[in-house]
């Protein structure tokens, strides 16, 4: 690129309820306090990059309940993934799970989804913000990587990769409308809990309150009771911990959850399964299948 050619950017103009800039997270930092942070959905995130032929790895920006629009600074490829949402390019419709072309001076806008709760924008190259702690992931509760989207921010992108997107259209399901199943295992202090408590967590529906975040969810639901009293020493929180505060009623831990934690955790998610909580709304339900 020449030094008269601009470099090709996104110039946000509103970011709706939250954006941020997310990658493949910090893993590896925990002993320093450091937690992963990174896309909250990582299938929809990773499937993004894979449309538009950007590294795994590559920076986008994550999008919580729509309400984002950016005008492109040069002519960018792009792919949006995620939450069902309706997504426009100079005021027409365009599909989301497929690459998109967006010419220099057109508005992407992505409106609010019909079903699911975050969106995924990738643009060819990555988004090419500086890293923190060799990740470009805004971390909310450690305050780490870039500041929140605000009209006004520029994401510049980055060297266009040397493979070519090869598929137009990824045919995936929207995320669920209604109660969502949730695949967990025991946790580490699962012994914490009576009998009664093992069999609401399997056989009740939680509610997704607006208490809720990036850092974890609140659940309201049936009273969760410890067969112990006291507390624990803080030890180590994973993605899908499902912990149990002096209320009884549990946190589901998501992307940017602490480090350590002193309550109980009575269950974890599978893997796969944290994507698919991290599409949940408040006011949907929840159901978990607890494997021993």
């Amino acid at each position: 690129m020449s030094a008269l050619s601009p470099v090709p950017a996104l110039d946000v103009l509103a970011t709706g309820p939250l954006a941020t800039v997310q990658d493949a997270g910090r893993p590896g930092l925990a002993d320093i306090g450091v937690g992963a942070s990174g896309a909250a959905d990582r299938a929809a995130y990773r499937l993004a990059n894979r449309l538009v032929a950007n590294d795994p790895d590559a920076a986008a920006v994550e999008i919580t309940f729509g309400g984002f629009t950016a005008r492109a600074r040069g002519d960018l490829t792009v792919a949006v993934t995620g939450a069902a949402c309706p997504v426009e390019i100079d005021g027409r419709g365009a599909a989301v799970d497929s690459v998109l072309r967006v010419p220099a001076g057109a508005e992407l806008r992505l409106g609010a989804p019909t079903a699911g709760l975050r969106c995924y924008l990738a643009v060819r190259g990555g988004i090419d913000v500086e890293p923190v702690l060799g990740s470009r992931a805004t971390d909310l509760l450690a305050g780490l990587g870039p500041p929140e989207l605000q009209p006004g921010s520029v994401l510049p992108a980055g060297r266009p990769p040397a493979a070519f997107p090869t598929v137009d259209l990824a045919p995936v399901p929207a995320p669920p409308e209604g109660d969502v199943l949730l695949h967990a295992v025991a946790g580490p202090r699962a012994d914490w809990f009576t009998e009664q408590a093992l069999e609401a967590l399997s056989g009740s529906r939680f509610e997704v309150t607006a208490q809720s975040n990036r850092i974890g969810m609140r659940l309201d639901g049936p009273d969760l009771p410890r067969a112990r009293t006291g507390e624990l020493p803080s030890e180590g929180m994973v993605p899908g911990a499902l912990q149990v505060p002096p209320s009884a009623r549990p946190t589901l831990f998501l992307a940017d959850h602490p480090v350590t934690g002193g309550y109980p955790v009575i269950a974890v998610l599978r893997a796969a399964d944290v994507a698919r909580a991290a599409q949940v709304r408040p006011g949907q339900h929840l159901r978990f299948r607890v494997q021993d």
